[in-house]
């Protein structure tokens, strides 16, 4: 008798138990967003809906930071200092897992030129096709997706590669 309760007390200490903050996702360059400069998405001009976005600026091996359990590049020691005023703002929502995904239940890999910010956020998806999805409804899918984050935050970080891509970040 004594035996069948443990598994109803370790199922109820994981019920009970603070959840543990997510993994940033970070691809085969070793480096969170696939190296590219998350500060210098900001001042990029962004490319009306529908519409690819500019490319994203690699940043430098030899400059970064961690935050988030990961290695952040930076174009520029300016940048990674603004970085590390406040991380938060800068790092791509969703740990770097692709919006959609989030909004859907899931964590994919974010493609790091799929981007868009939004409300002062930066957001990622894994495919152009995703994309065309998100823009359908960007509002909504954000909500979808906040809503859907604080369950989905704790699970380990996808390993998954990013399909049909491979990063020139970070300059060496």
């Amino acid at each position: 008798m004594k035996r069948s309760l443990l598994p109803l007390f370790a199922a109820s200490f994981l019920f009970t138990a603070p959840a543990l903050a997510g993994e940033q996702f970070v691809d085969s360059t070793g480096f969170a967003v696939s190296g590219f400069d998350v500060v210098a998405y900001r001042d990029l001009e962004q490319s009306p809906v529908g519409t690819p976005q500019p490319d994203p600026v690699p940043g430098r091996a030899d400059i970064t930071a961690e935050y988030n359990g990961a290695v952040f590049a930076f174009s520029s020691e300016e940048n990674r200092d603004t970085f590390m005023e406040n991380p938060a703002y800068f790092a791509p929502a969703y740990d770097g897992h692709c919006a959609y995904g989030v909004s859907k239940g899931g964590k994919v890999p974010g493609n790091p030129t799929l981007w868009r910010v939004v409300d002062d956020k930066l957001y990622l998806n894994i495919t152009d096709v995703v994309v065309g999805f998100w823009e359908e409804d960007i509002p909504g899918n954000i909500n979808i997706a906040e809503g859907n984050w604080p369950e989905i935050e704790p699970i380990a970080a996808s390993e998954s590669p990013i399909p049909n891509y491979s990063s020139s970040a970070p300059v060496k």
